[in-house]
């Protein structure tokens, strides 16, 4: 989806949809971790550490169950 940054005052803003916002339980007040890799700017939901956790603990169940698996169709 091409997007254009639009003017805000001196600096520029760039205008997320509602949908995409709704889909990743973005609002006003989620704060957001600006990263790039010299190429590219990634925007993602900080979220806390209960939640963060919940999830390192369910990739770890998933790669012990099926990291053999995982492995071959990357290959």
């Amino acid at each position: 989806m091409p997007k254009t940054l639009i003017r805000h005052g001196n600096s520029l803003a760039l205008v997320i949809d509602k949908p995409i916002l709704e889909m990743l339980q973005i609002s006003a007040d989620t704060p957001l971790e600006l990263s790039t890799n010299g190429d590219s700017i990634l925007i993602s939901p900080v979220r806390d550490k209960p939640r963060q956790q919940k999830l390192r603990a369910s990739l770890k169940k998933i790669n012990r169950k099926f990291g053999d698996d995982l492995r071959r169709l990357a290959e």
